[in-house]
Protein backbone atom coordinates (compact mmCIF):
# COMPACT_ATOMS: atom_id res chain seq x y z
CA UNK A 1 0.00 0.00 0.00
CA UNK A 2 1.27 3.32 -0.91
CA UNK A 3 2.57 5.92 1.46
CA UNK A 4 -0.23 9.09 1.06
CA UNK A 5 1.08 12.81 1.38
CA UNK A 6 -1.64 15.79 1.21
CA UNK A 7 -0.80 18.82 0.47
CA UNK A 8 -2.20 22.00 -0.46
CA UNK A 9 0.83 23.91 -2.47
CA UNK A 10 3.15 22.94 -3.90
CA UNK A 11 5.52 24.93 -1.45
CA UNK A 12 4.28 22.95 1.39
CA UNK A 13 6.54 21.13 3.60
CA UNK A 14 5.33 17.55 3.92
CA UNK A 15 8.13 15.90 6.19
CA UNK A 16 8.57 17.34 9.73
CA UNK A 17 11.99 17.88 10.53
CA UNK A 18 13.40 16.53 14.35
CA UNK A 19 13.45 20.55 15.10
CA UNK A 20 11.75 22.52 13.11
CA UNK A 21 12.59 25.87 14.33
CA UNK A 22 15.95 25.42 15.46
CA UNK A 23 17.79 28.84 14.69
CA UNK A 24 21.68 28.47 14.68
CA UNK A 25 23.68 32.23 16.17
CA UNK A 26 24.31 35.01 14.69
CA UNK A 27 28.02 34.37 15.38
CA UNK A 28 27.67 30.84 13.69
CA UNK A 29 30.85 29.82 11.60
CA UNK A 30 29.66 28.29 8.68
CA UNK A 31 33.51 27.46 7.14
CA UNK A 32 35.74 26.54 10.59
CA UNK A 33 39.45 27.02 9.65
CA UNK A 34 40.78 25.35 12.97
CA UNK A 35 43.35 22.83 12.28
CA UNK A 36 40.53 20.59 14.08
CA UNK A 37 37.91 21.53 12.17
CA UNK A 38 40.09 20.46 9.25
CA UNK A 39 40.64 17.51 10.19
CA UNK A 40 37.34 16.33 11.34
CA UNK A 41 36.23 17.63 8.24
CA UNK A 42 37.86 15.39 5.90
CA UNK A 43 36.63 12.79 8.41
CA UNK A 44 33.34 13.50 8.31
CA UNK A 45 32.98 13.36 4.72
CA UNK A 46 34.63 10.44 4.12
CA UNK A 47 31.89 9.03 6.56
CA UNK A 48 29.05 10.58 5.12
CA UNK A 49 30.56 9.30 1.93
CA UNK A 50 31.37 5.56 3.09
CA UNK A 51 27.22 5.68 4.70
CA UNK A 52 26.21 6.77 1.13
CA UNK A 53 27.29 4.45 -0.77
CA UNK A 54 26.61 1.36 1.93
CA UNK A 55 23.15 2.71 3.10
CA UNK A 56 21.78 4.38 -0.01
CA UNK A 57 23.92 3.87 -3.38
CA UNK A 58 23.52 0.35 -2.51
CA UNK A 59 20.18 -0.73 -1.01
CA UNK A 60 18.66 1.71 -3.21
CA UNK A 61 20.61 0.29 -5.99
CA UNK A 62 21.18 3.66 -7.29
CA UNK A 63 22.80 3.85 -10.73
CA UNK A 64 23.72 7.20 -12.50
CA UNK A 65 24.21 8.20 -15.58
CA UNK A 66 26.16 11.16 -17.09
CA UNK A 67 28.78 11.24 -14.40
CA UNK A 68 31.50 11.77 -17.45
CA UNK A 69 30.29 15.37 -17.67
CA UNK A 70 31.68 17.16 -14.60
CA UNK A 71 34.77 16.19 -16.25
CA UNK A 72 34.33 19.16 -18.90
CA UNK A 73 34.91 21.62 -15.78
CA UNK A 74 37.58 22.81 -13.86
CA UNK A 75 36.84 24.91 -10.76
CA UNK A 76 34.16 25.14 -9.01
CA UNK A 77 30.27 24.92 -9.81
CA UNK A 78 26.87 24.28 -8.86
CA UNK A 79 24.54 21.14 -8.62
CA UNK A 80 20.59 21.98 -8.67
CA UNK A 81 18.73 18.23 -8.18
CA UNK A 82 14.85 17.81 -7.05
CA UNK A 83 15.00 17.30 -3.44
CA UNK A 84 12.65 13.50 -2.95
CA UNK A 85 14.39 12.10 -0.12
CA UNK A 86 15.12 13.24 3.22
CA UNK A 87 18.33 11.59 4.04
CA UNK A 88 19.17 10.07 0.67
CA UNK A 89 19.72 13.10 -1.02
CA UNK A 90 22.95 14.47 0.42
CA UNK A 91 24.52 10.73 1.03
CA UNK A 92 24.05 9.71 -2.28
CA UNK A 93 25.38 12.97 -3.69
CA UNK A 94 28.90 12.63 -1.56
CA UNK A 95 28.96 9.23 -3.68
CA UNK A 96 29.15 10.97 -7.13
CA UNK A 97 30.49 14.93 -6.74
CA UNK A 98 34.13 15.13 -5.36
CA UNK A 99 33.84 15.37 -1.52
CA UNK A 100 36.61 16.87 -0.46
CA UNK A 101 34.89 20.62 -0.70
CA UNK A 102 31.10 19.52 -1.21
CA UNK A 103 28.68 21.59 0.45
CA UNK A 104 24.76 21.36 0.18
CA UNK A 105 22.59 24.74 1.35
CA UNK A 106 20.24 23.80 3.73
CA UNK A 107 17.41 24.77 6.19
CA UNK A 108 18.67 25.54 9.68
CA UNK A 109 16.54 22.83 10.76
CA UNK A 110 18.85 20.32 9.42
CA UNK A 111 21.89 21.62 12.05
CA UNK A 112 19.13 20.49 14.98
CA UNK A 113 19.23 17.03 14.23
CA UNK A 114 21.19 14.72 16.93
CA UNK A 115 25.15 14.40 15.82
CA UNK A 116 24.15 14.41 12.20
CA UNK A 117 23.39 18.53 12.93
CA UNK A 118 26.64 18.65 15.00
CA UNK A 119 29.31 16.45 13.27
CA UNK A 120 27.99 16.09 9.82
CA UNK A 121 25.73 18.70 8.50
CA UNK A 122 28.54 21.35 10.55
CA UNK A 123 31.54 20.38 8.08
CA UNK A 124 29.31 20.30 4.55
CA UNK A 125 26.38 22.28 4.83
CA UNK A 126 25.70 26.34 4.07
CA UNK A 127 22.51 27.18 6.44
CA UNK A 128 19.91 29.06 4.67
CA UNK A 129 19.92 32.80 6.32
CA UNK A 130 16.88 33.64 8.28
CA UNK A 131 17.91 37.41 8.19
CA UNK A 132 19.96 39.90 6.30
CA UNK A 133 23.15 39.43 8.46
CA UNK A 134 23.26 35.08 8.49
CA UNK A 135 22.02 36.00 4.21
CA UNK A 136 24.90 37.75 3.95
CA UNK A 137 27.36 35.56 5.69
CA UNK A 138 25.92 32.59 3.29
CA UNK A 139 26.53 34.86 0.56
CA UNK A 140 30.45 34.92 1.49
CA UNK A 141 30.77 31.43 2.69
CA UNK A 142 29.62 29.77 -1.27
CA UNK A 143 32.17 32.84 -3.21
CA UNK A 144 34.35 31.07 -0.66
CA UNK A 145 33.66 27.38 -2.02
CA UNK A 146 33.19 28.06 -5.74
CA UNK A 147 36.04 30.61 -5.80
CA UNK A 148 38.40 29.78 -3.67
CA UNK A 149 38.65 26.30 -2.88
CA UNK A 150 37.12 25.49 -6.21
CA UNK A 151 34.45 23.18 -4.54
CA UNK A 152 30.52 22.23 -5.29
CA UNK A 153 27.33 23.66 -3.68
CA UNK A 154 24.38 21.85 -4.48
CA UNK A 155 21.12 23.67 -4.39
CA UNK A 156 17.12 22.37 -3.75
CA UNK A 157 15.44 24.70 -5.83
CA UNK A 158 12.32 22.98 -4.71
CA UNK A 159 13.33 23.85 -0.99
CA UNK A 160 11.24 20.88 0.54
CA UNK A 161 11.72 17.86 0.53
CA UNK A 162 8.67 15.86 -0.98
CA UNK A 163 9.84 11.93 -0.64
CA UNK A 164 10.24 10.04 -3.91
CA UNK A 165 7.67 12.73 -5.84
CA UNK A 166 8.16 11.56 -9.05
CA UNK A 167 7.70 15.36 -10.69
CA UNK A 168 9.21 18.16 -10.56
CA UNK A 169 7.73 21.18 -8.08
CA UNK A 170 7.79 24.94 -9.40
CA UNK A 171 10.89 27.10 -8.26
CA UNK A 172 11.87 30.60 -8.52
CA UNK A 173 14.02 32.51 -10.67
CA UNK A 174 15.98 33.54 -7.58
CA UNK A 175 17.76 30.14 -7.18
CA UNK A 176 19.89 31.13 -9.74
CA UNK A 177 21.14 33.81 -8.37
CA UNK A 178 24.62 32.42 -7.39
CA UNK A 179 26.02 31.09 -10.40
CA UNK A 180 24.77 34.40 -12.46
CA UNK A 181 26.96 36.41 -9.87
CA UNK A 182 29.38 34.62 -9.72
CA UNK A 183 29.53 34.17 -13.46
CA UNK A 184 30.03 29.77 -12.55
CA UNK A 185 28.62 26.92 -14.56
CA UNK A 186 25.82 24.60 -13.13
CA UNK A 187 25.08 20.63 -13.52
CA UNK A 188 21.59 19.13 -13.18
CA UNK A 189 20.76 15.82 -11.12
CA UNK A 190 17.78 14.49 -11.22
CA UNK A 191 16.57 11.46 -9.22
CA UNK A 192 14.04 9.04 -11.69
CA UNK A 193 12.57 6.38 -9.90
CA UNK A 194 11.43 2.79 -10.93
CA UNK A 195 10.09 -0.57 -10.14
CA UNK A 196 11.72 -3.09 -9.17
CA UNK A 197 12.17 -6.90 -9.98
CA UNK A 198 11.58 -7.79 -6.30
CA UNK A 199 10.41 -5.61 -3.69
CA UNK A 200 8.38 -2.51 -2.97
CA UNK A 201 10.98 0.12 -2.81
CA UNK A 202 11.82 1.69 -6.34
CA UNK A 203 14.97 1.55 -8.01
CA UNK A 204 16.95 4.77 -8.54
CA UNK A 205 18.41 6.49 -11.49
CA UNK A 206 20.59 9.51 -11.40
CA UNK A 207 20.94 11.55 -14.67
CA UNK A 208 23.52 14.11 -14.69
CA UNK A 209 23.14 17.10 -17.08
CA UNK A 210 25.11 19.73 -18.02
CA UNK A 211 27.33 22.17 -17.34
CA UNK A 212 25.36 25.53 -17.75
CA UNK A 213 26.58 28.41 -18.23
CA UNK A 214 24.88 32.06 -17.30
CA UNK A 215 24.43 34.01 -20.01
CA UNK A 216 26.84 36.96 -19.49
CA UNK A 217 25.73 39.24 -22.55
CA UNK A 218 21.87 39.53 -20.74
CA UNK A 219 21.19 41.99 -17.32
CA UNK A 220 22.08 39.90 -14.21
CA UNK A 221 18.05 39.39 -13.74
CA UNK A 222 17.43 38.45 -17.65
CA UNK A 223 20.63 36.15 -17.06
CA UNK A 224 18.92 34.35 -13.93
CA UNK A 225 15.66 33.66 -15.80
CA UNK A 226 17.36 32.23 -18.72
CA UNK A 227 19.24 29.75 -16.59
CA UNK A 228 16.38 29.10 -14.15
CA UNK A 229 14.21 28.21 -17.60
CA UNK A 230 16.94 25.92 -18.92
CA UNK A 231 17.25 23.86 -15.36
CA UNK A 232 14.04 23.44 -14.95
CA UNK A 233 13.56 22.07 -18.35
CA UNK A 234 16.20 19.72 -18.03
CA UNK A 235 14.91 18.52 -14.43
CA UNK A 236 10.69 18.43 -15.99
CA UNK A 237 12.25 16.41 -19.37
CA UNK A 238 14.25 13.89 -17.26
CA UNK A 239 11.78 13.44 -14.28
CA UNK A 240 9.65 12.05 -16.71
CA UNK A 241 12.05 9.16 -17.31
CA UNK A 242 10.03 8.22 -13.55
CA UNK A 243 8.16 5.29 -14.04
CA UNK A 244 6.91 3.79 -10.72
CA UNK A 245 5.26 5.85 -7.60
CA UNK A 246 6.51 4.45 -4.72
CA UNK A 247 4.36 7.04 -2.52
CA UNK A 248 0.95 9.10 -3.98
CA UNK A 249 0.53 13.13 -3.62
CA UNK A 250 -2.82 14.15 -3.03
CA UNK A 251 -4.08 17.59 -3.01
CA UNK A 252 -6.69 18.69 -0.43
Amino acid sequence: MKRIYYYHKTTDDVVDSHDQNFSLPDDYVILPNSRGAKIWSAIARRLAAGFGWLVFRFFDNVKVIGKEKLKQVDGGYFIYGNHTRPMGDVFTSLTIFPIKNFYAIAGQANWGIPFIGKYLVRYGGLPVGKDLKQSVKLIKAIKTVIKDKKGEVLIYPEAHVWPYYTKIRPFDATSMHFPVQLNAPSFVMTKTYHKRRFGKRPRVVVYIDGPFYPDQTLSRKEAQNKLHDEIQKTLIDRAKLSDYEYCEYVKK
